[in-house]
């Protein structure tokens, strides 16, 4: 079966490694790049449109699955000439707890060093997955990976610390300002800063998004894109345009904010 690819693994001789066992293993399989960092796999994998994507977990800048996470989100909508979204096999060195618990979302995965048989069980795998897609379902593989990925973040996603964040520190000048939670309505990533909105001010952090997320209370602030969370409380609205997507006003600001396909789900009974 002929089909295409792309590798995106931060190690030269892991990636060399990986290419020459596929090579073996699916003689058809055609490598259109191979990328060493996330962003690029994002770039890449957009721009190339490739049939399978072998991620490796661990990589600078963008995890695996935040460069998931990222290409689901980015992936154009289905219409026309339109390509299906990949099937990604992850590429992870991780312990047996996170193997089972991507086996038990039915994700694809290989274990570093990855070895002959396995790769030969993983092909026949895509192989048959592939096979089974018709023209006509070009958007089933994407929601069947938007589904994966919310299962494997639902733990990160739904999970609140013992301590949840009472208190941001923000620098304005030469002064730092101390701003309740209860005051916050969205947290916004913004090139190296996060913006920290309220409904009369707007301030900046330099604790990442993904740092910061885990402090906050996750019944009281949704994430709804990779870069946004939302004080739950100041939803105004949700509305969704001809094509579907979904975007929210909050009380206390004029902005509309987009609700991307990952989370999306919370608002399913619109």
């Amino acid at each position: 079966m002929n089909a295409t690819a792309l590798i995106a693994e931060d190690e030269p001789l892991l990636a060399a490694a990986l290419q020459a066992e596929l090579a073996r293993a699916w003689p058809g399989l055609q490598l259109l790049a191979t990328v060493g960092n996330g962003a690029a796999a994002v770039a890449q994998t957009l721009a190339l449109q490739p049939q399978v994507l072998f991620l490796d977990i661990r990589m600078p800048g963008l995890s695996g699955l935040e460069a998931a996470v990222q290409l689901a989100e980015d992936w154009p909508e289905a219409g026309p000439g339109a390509a299906p979204f990949p099937a990604i096999v992850f590429v992870t060195a991780y312990d047996q707890y996170a193997v089972q618990a991507f086996e038990a979302q039915a994700v694809d995965y290989l274990l570093k060093p990855v070895q002959p048989e396995r790769l030969a069980r993983t092909v026949q795998r895509v192989q048959q997955l592939l096979a089974q897609r018709s023209p006509a379902e070009v958007a089933a593989p994407l929601e069947h990976t938007l589904t994966q990925l919310r299962a494997l973040l639902a733990p990160a996603m739904a999970a609140t610390p013992s301590e949840p964040l009472r208190v941001i520190q923000a620098s304005v000048g030469q002064q730092i300002r101390l701003v309740p939670i209860d005051e916050v309505l969205v947290f916004e990533a913004a090139d190296k800063y996060v913006r920290v909105l309220t409904a009369s001010e707007e301030l900046l952090i330099r604790t990442p998004l993904k740092d910061l997320t885990p402090q906050l209370d996750a019944s009281q602030f949704w994430q709804i894109h990779r870069g946004t969370v939302v004080r739950v409380t100041a939803i105004h609205s949700v509305s969704r345009d001809e094509a579907g997507k979904l975007s929210l006003r909050l009380r206390g600001r004029t902005e509309s904010w987009s609700v991307s396909r990952l989370y999306a789900g919370q608002f399913k009974a619109m």
